[in-house]
């Protein structure tokens, strides 16, 4: 008779239980959600996560709140978002820091695997740009000018950790130049300090750097990407330029704490796919510089590692990593 009871019991508990996960993603979200953005207001990563965020909003019906925490390309603001309760109700926009910064610094105070991915949102093509006043017309010129004049050029970047700053080492360092890299609080500034001569080159979205090469103020002599982009057809993909190992693009997925609910993250990713393929968002992303991504938590974790181990390979062959 008792195990007839227990059975009975432990069968009603299952039978309750069962559909909590379930209930769970029904009832979420039920309050606000924190959306931290790891780089400066104003930037691009900025830019892009509040559109996301408005969208989001909209969707699922609850406010969603843009927190900037920016510092060190990125990571101050994953690790802040990772620290955070695993309740669905803190997301973090993620860019290559995620994958390049295991490998460039060797004492990290957060783990990649500290953040759950909820998947991909976005890809920015970039443009390698040079001041006018630089005396070369292409990637080959500015390779031998740099080799005629070592120790005279600059290259700005959005600062250590960052996709651009880790690619310009990377150009430096596989050409063998002696150029001087220049970080700053992320690409914006290093573009204003290029615009007004402060620095000599920069690697930055094609859409950022668009109206200033067509109005004059900077000359484009690479896009880093396999092939032409509409927004600057007239300027050579790398692979033409002759450096095809150059291909560098920034992107972007959302993340959460590491323990959030599966159905939480499933929700989640549903609603950015769903926000990603329609015309409006296409076009607000297009406006500015970007390309809608979407993809299954499971794909976004693979990609992340993959890119982990191809920084991972470009930090190493390069002697990159830093001690801190």
């Amino acid at each position: 008779m008792q195990k007839s009871f227990i059975a009975i019991a432990t069968l009603a508990v299952t039978v309750l239980t069962a559909g909590v996960p379930q209930a769970h993603a029904q009832a979420y979200p039920g309050k606000p959600i924190r959306f931290v953005l790891p780089f400066p207001p104003g930037g691009g990563t900025d830019i892009l996560g509040r559109i996301l965020g408005q969208k989001l909003s909209e969707q699922i019906g609850q406010p969603v709140v843009p927190e900037n925490r920016p510092g060190a390309g990125g990571n101050v603001g994953m690790e802040y978002a990772s620290r955070q309760p695993a309740d669905g109700y803190t997301i973090v926009i993620c860019s290559p820091s995620l994958a390049i910064s295991p490998s460039l610094y060797k004492k990290l105070s957060y783990k990649q695997d500290d953040l759950a991915v909820i998947g991909k949102v976005a890809s920015i093509p970039n443009a390698f740009v040079v001041h006018p006043v630089v005396p070369a017309r292409s990637v080959k010129e500015l390779v031998a000018l740099a080799k005629k004049s070592p120790g005279k050029l600059n290259f700005g970047t959005g600062g250590a950790g960052t996709s651009n700053d880790l690619a310009a080492r990377y150009f430096i360092a596989e050409n063998k130049l002696d150029i001087l890299v220049v970080p700053h609080k992320g690409v914006n500034q290093a573009t204003v300090a290029l615009l007004g001569g402060q620095v000599d080159m920069v690697v930055v979205g094609v859409a950022t750097s668009a109206p200033h090469v067509k109005a004059g103020k900077l000359r484009a002599l690479a896009t880093l990407t396999d092939k032409r982009t509409e927004t600057l057809p007239e300027v050579p993909s790398i692979v033409e330029a002759g450096f095809p190992w150059f291909q560098v693009d920034t992107w972007y997925v959302m993340a959460a704490p590491a323990g959030t609910p599966q159905a939480v993250i499933g929700r989640l990713n549903a609603e950015f796919n769903k926000m990603l393929k329609t015309p409006d968002m296409q076009k607000r992303l297009d406006a500015n510089g970007a390309i809608p991504v979407t993809s299954t938590p499971e794909e976004a974790v693979r990609f992340v590692k993959k890119e982990t181990e191809v920084w991972a390979k470009v930090i190493s062959q390069a002697q990159l990593s830093h001690s801190q």
